[in-house]
């Protein structure tokens, strides 16, 4: 397989909404170092903002990205607004409130419902638009219920700070809960092929049904989540990815989208290469006999 070549076309569309992107997105948290948020050390400016620049040519349309996506010396938004302002009129940009961290980088206290419109005017400034595209509400786990959020979300999707709105870290209840206060068009929840998570099966079925995408995060990272990219594959992962001619993380990526045309993979990078292998992978097509060995080895795990 020739990932030079490869765009994100390959990978197939899907609607956010009314917003067409490929299936194959790039998730930001790792543009600001060698790890997500305060781990590891920052990356290298121009770097980072030549991948950004590059995904945009390998077709890369969906950006995942959030205002507490920085480390000690770089923001995400900031990078994404300098390589890329003014925006194609097909770029995507996707972000998420909920989470706070400080200006030292600790975490604080996530945001109450009144807080939440503060969060949007700090992703609008960072990126420099005057409205975001797509707002997933990250529910943390000391609240329950996403009722009272979503509904202050909604109010400014109203007002026509926000084009659409997504939900993240949920369950089926949480969704049904957020449907009956405003449209949802995504579903962003942690899921990988080495992580079995009954209720992230449950949601993937129901997002399929409604037509709702939904977008695994640390698909390749695995347990490995902020510290980055996986390196524990079983054998089952590398025989496939022999099969192929492909890399252990580029046969993750493409497992995660053969769960369905409705699913969308935003993996992250801040490395040229891994950003064109991990575009790349959009073009694997995995065959039956693959899924059921990767599938029976995820069941094995649960």
């Amino acid at each position: 397989m020739d990932s030079q070549t490869i765009t994100a076309a390959a990978a197939g569309t899907f609607e956010l909404g009314d917003l067409p992107v490929h299936r194959i997105g790039f998730g930001a948290m790792r543009l600001t170092g060698s790890a997500a948020f305060h781990h590891g050390t920052p990356s290298d400016r121009e770097r980072s903002i030549a991948v950004l620049r590059r995904a945009v040519e390998l077709g890369v349309n969906h950006i995942d990205t959030a205002a507490f996506y920085f480390s000690s010396l770089r923001s995400a938004n900031e990078l994404i607004n300098s390589a890329l302002a003014p925006y194609p009129d097909d770029l995507v940009i996707v972000t998420k409130v909920g989470p706070y961290r400080a200006y030292d980088g600790e975490w604080a206290t996530s945001a109450r419902p009144e807080d939440l419109r503060g969060h949007v005017e700090e992703n609008l400034r960072q990126l420099g638009r005057d409205h975001l595209d797509v707002v997933n509400l990250r529910r943390m786990p000391r609240y329950d219920s996403v009722a009272e959020h979503f509904g202050a979300l909604a109010e400014l999707r109203e007002a026509g700070l926000i084009r659409h709105l997504g939900i993240s870290n949920v369950t089926a209840r949480h969704l049904a809960e957020a449907q009956a206060i405003a449209p949802v068009i995504c579903v962003q929840n942690r899921y990988a092929l080495d992580r079995p998570d009954p209720d992230s099966d449950e949601l993937l079925r129901v997002c399929g049904e409604q037509g709702i995408a939904f977008v695994p995060f640390y698909a390749v990272a695995g347990e490995a989540g902020e510290q980055g990219a996986t390196t524990d594959h079983d054998e089952d992962v590398r025989a496939v990815a022999r099969a192929h001619g492909a890399s252990p993380a580029q046969i993750r990526i493409a497992w995660t989208l053969h769960q369905g045309p409705h699913v969308l993979a935003i993996p992250g990078t801040g490395n040229p290469d891994h950003l064109t292998q991990n575009v790349a992978a959009g073009a694997i097509r995995l065959t039956d006999e693959e899924l059921k060995r990767l599938d029976s080895r995820r069941h094995e795990a649960g």
